[in-house]
């Protein structure tokens, strides 16, 4: 039963997307509401790696105090990194209410390589699970262990005291099914890129411990070519624009709270409404997706087929609260939000982490779906840490004058 389920969610994970961008055609609920959500392939690209983000109902571009993780969410923020090398690795397994064999892994590190300078590397891999194929009478014809993965480059530069930029460098590789028992279908690769900004700043008193820090953040993910799996047909890949804001509460030197919120949209083509099929088929509402790759991922912000309102809908909120004791124990709590008509993701995430005299951490993270059966149900992640050299006077933010004299 568990590689029947493989071999339909392998499907359905796989082909939806070709689906939506090379049928063009809308989706109606049960309710008899029209369900047009953006979609595309290779979505491993936008799971969230790291159970501190997946605790933070999984919200990161702006967060603070930032280790190797954020090579993903925003790696502008490692030129503030408390320490000047670091490394994590994360578990998540996939689907759990449904497969038992599908599970994403993330290796991410980073190193300064002077007061304003950062650069860093991960690895992203997705299996997707064993897959059973059979022919039309139902005999064997092989097996294939599905997987995914990207590889990305890392450099990020600190251009004032507050301000930093990052740009990642990605190569993607999905295999879903090629081999001998599907000859036509190829492995799909192609290269893509992240830009990112970082701003932060906090007002506190020495004395005391309290005051008030704040960020804010914005990344554009995985810019790069569409994907080819041997056919004709080349799919957009998941393109994505993410903005956020964290506000910190110095309660004392002990106690704070952060607080952080995201909005996300997926920069690809809204399918449009089509009327008729095959070689009659016509666009009555919105755009055709198969047009100029920067007029489809920049014009995503206005292709909706009923407007402004149809486009916020395409926004998903992360938002999420930290509570931090002496930098060593962390308690967490967010929440997810997405419109019923663009894929109904709802759940609630939770969390706690620790830290060993900030050279080792470890994270968890738990989601709390708000419908019953959702297949997200029971996904758990898990983070380990590892931090070396800790910043001295050298990287740390108490070297104002010099920083700012490198960067004149």
């Amino acid at each position: 039963m568990k590689r029947i389920f493989s071999c339909v969610l392998l499907g359905a994970i796989s082909f939806l997307p070709f689906f939506a961008i090379a049928q063009t055609n809308s989706l109606t609920a049960l309710n008899g509401q029209v369900l047009r959500a953006p979609t595309s392939a290779v979505p491993f690209l936008n799971f969230t790696p790291d159970a501190r983000s997946g605790a933070l109902g999984e919200a990161g571009v702006a967060l603070g105090d930032p280790d190797a993780n954020a090579l993903f969410w925003n790696p502008s923020k490692l030129v503030f990194a408390k320490q000047d090398k670091g490394a994590s690795i994360s578990y998540t397994p996939w689907l759990r209410e449904l497969i038992g064999d599908m599970y994403y892994t993330y290796l991410a590190g980073y190193s300064k390589v002077g007061k304003n300078s950062v650069v860093g590397g991960s690895l992203m891999y997705f299996d997707l699970g064993t897959v059973d194929f059979t022919n039309a009478q139902g005999v064997q014809t092989g097996t294939f262990n599905s997987r995914e993965y990207a590889i990305t480059a890392s450099y990020s530069q600190r251009l004032s005291q507050n301000f930093s930029l990052g740009v990642d460098l990605k190569y993607l590789n999905s295999n879903l099914a090629a081999g001998s028992a599907n000859p036509g279908l190829q492995p799909g690769s192609t290269a893509a890129a992240d830009i990112s900004a970082f701003y932060q700043n906090q007002v506190r008193d020495d004395a005391t411990g309290k005051g008030l820090g704040w960020t804010f953040g914005g990344m554009i993910s995985n810019l790069g070519g569409r994907i080819n799996y041997g056919g004709t047909e080349r799919y957009f890949i998941p393109t994505n624009l993410r903005l956020g804001a964290g506000l910190t509460y110095y309660a004392d030197q002990y106690n704070k709270f952060n607080f952080v919120a995201d909005v996300n949209k997926l920069m690809v083509p809204t399918p449009p409404i089509v009327s008729g099929t095959g070689s009659s088929a016509t666009i009555v509402a919105g755009q055709n997706p198969n047009r100029n790759y920067f007029s489809a991922i920049f014009g995503s912000f206005a292709d909706a087929p009923d407007g402004f309102s149809e486009e916020i809908r395409e926004f998903t909120i992360s938002t999420g609260v930290e509570y931090w004791y002496n930098e060593q124990f962390a308690v967490r709590g967010g929440y997810f939000g997405e419109s019923n008509l663009k894929g109904g993701r709802k759940y609630f995430t939770a969390g706690i982490g620790f830290r060993l005299q900030q050279r080792f951490g470890v994270d968890f993270s738990y989601l709390l779906p708000i419908r019953q059966g959702s297949p997200l149900a029971q996904t758990f992640r898990v983070s380990l840490l590892f931090n070396f050299n800790k910043g001295s006077g050298a990287f740390s933010d108490d070297s104002d004058e010099s920083i700012t004299n490198d960067i004149n």
